[in-house]
C-alpha cells in the first residue's frame, strides 16, 4: 500500500511540475540585445545577466545579441521595434536615452513612447587617463597638473573617446567647459584600439570605462587622473575622483544602463521579467561579478521607479549635451 502511495504520490508530483517544464520548453528564447560589438563592458554585462536570468525564467533560453552602431542607436532600435511578447529585452545607456534625442537631427525611436522601463542593472563612471610615459615626463603627477600644463600647451593633449554623444565625449567636453582648456577629443569606435595607441604613445589620453583601462593602470603604464563620477570609485579607491580638483567641483557624471522592452509589452511579462532581473541584481555574487567591468550592480524599486529616473536624468544629460556643443540646430 505504501509503495502505491508512493507512485501517486510521484504522478501527481510530475504532473504539477510539467506545465512549469512546458513553459520553458515551448517558449521562444529571450533576447537580450546589446547595442555595442562583442568583447566591451557591455557585452560582458550582458552575458553575465543572461547566464543568471535564465534559471529564473521557468527554463526560457537566454541569448545575447550584439546589434553595434550608431551609439547604440542601433541596437535600442531593434528592442523599440521588436516583438512586444517578452522574448526580446535590451541593456540600453544613459547617454542612447537622455542625451542622443538631443543630438541627433532624427531619432529612429520615441524614447518616451517606443520603450517599457523594465530595471536599471548597473551604474558606473568614466576614468580620464594619460600615457604613464609621458605623465612622468611632463609633471602630470595630478589632475590640477594636467590642467596647468595644456593651459600653457594649447592642444597638445589628445583624449581618446567613443565619440559624439556618447558618455565618454559629454564627461571630456564636462571637463573642458569647466576648466576652460582644451582637452582635444578624438573619436574612436572601440576602447581597445584606446588603449593600444595610448600605450604606443600615439595618443596621450582617453576617457573610457574603467574596465578598459584598470589592467594599464594597474601596470603603471597608464596613470588614472581622475573618475567622473562625483566620489571615488570603490573599483579604483586610490583614483581621486575629478571633483576633487579646484574647478571641477561641479563633475558629477555617471553612467548607467537600464534593461528596456517594447511598448506594448504586456504588463504581466514586464513583472515577470522584472522579478527575475532583481533578483540577479540583488545577488552579492552578481555585484562581484561585474566590479572587475567597472559596475556596481544597481536594480529599480520597480518598473515605474526606471521611468521616473529616465525622466529626471533627462534635462541633466540635455544640459551636457549643450555644452559639448554637439546639440542639434
Amino acid at each position: 500500500m505504501a509503495n502505491l502511495t508512493a507512485g501517486r504520490r510521484a504522478v501527481l508530483l510530475g504532473a504539477l511540475a510539467a506545465p512549469s517544464l512546458a513553459y520553458g520548453q515551448t517558449r521562444r528564447p529571450l533576447r537580450l540585445v546589446v547595442p555595442f560589438p562583442p568583447g566591451g563592458g557591455v557585452d560582458s554585462l550582458g552575458r553575465l545577466l543572461a547566464e543568471r536570468l535564465a534559471p529564473l525564467l521557468e527554463g526560457q533560453q537566454v541569448l545575447v545579441e550584439n546589434r553595434s552602431g550608431g551609439g547604440g542607436l542601433i541596437g535600442a532600435d531593434a528592442v523599440a521595434k521588436g516583438p512586444a511578447d517578452g522574448t526580446i529585452l535590451g541593456i540600453i545607456g544613459a547617454a542612447t536615452l537622455c542625451a542622443a534625442p538631443f543630438i541627433q537631427p532624427t531619432m529612429p525611436f520615441d524614447v518616451t513612447k517606443d520603450f517599457r522601463a523594465i530595471s536599471q542593472i548597473s551604474d558606473s563612471a568614466v576614468v580620464l587617463a594619460v600615457s604613464g610615459k609621458l605623465a612622468q615626463e611632463r609633471g602630470w603627477t595630478d589632475m590640477a597638473a594636467l590642467l596647468a600644463w595644456v593651459r600653457a600647451n594649447p592642444g597638445g593633449v589628445r583624449v581618446g573617446n567613443a565619440g559624439v554623444g556618447t558618455v565618454t565625449h559629454l564627461a571630456l567636453s564636462a571637463i573642458n567647459s569647466a576648466a576652460g582648456v582644451e582637452l582635444t577629443p578624438v573619436p574612436y569606435r572601440g576602447g581597445a584600439q584606446q588603449a593600444v595607441d595610448l600605450l604606443a604613445g600615439t595618443l596621450e589620453g582617453s576617457v573610457d570605462l574603467p574596465a578598459a583601462l584598470l589592467p594599464h593602470i594597474q601596470s603603471g603604464a597608464v596613470k588614472a587622473m581622475g573618475v567622473t563620477s562625483g566620489t571615488r570609485l570603490g573599483l579604483m579607491p586610490q583614483v581621486p575622483a575629478l571633483a576633487e580638483t579646484p574647478g571641477l567641483a561641479g563633475i558629477d557624471i555617471r553612467s548607467w544602463n537600464v534593461i528596456l522592452a517594447p511598448a506594448a509589452t504586456p504588463e504581466a511579462e514586464v513583472q515577470r521579467l522584472f522579478t527575475a532581473i532583481r533578483r540577479v541584481g540583488q545577488d552579492p555574487s552578481f555585484g562581484q561579478a561585474l566590479r572587475p567591468f567597472g559596475y556596481d550592480a544597481v536594480v529599480s524599486e520597480s518598473p515605474a521607479a526606471m521611468t521616473a529616473k529616465i525622466a529626471a536624468e533627462t534635462p541633466v544629460w540635455r544640459r551636457l549635451v549643450e555644452v559639448s556643443g554637439a546639440a542639434r540646430q
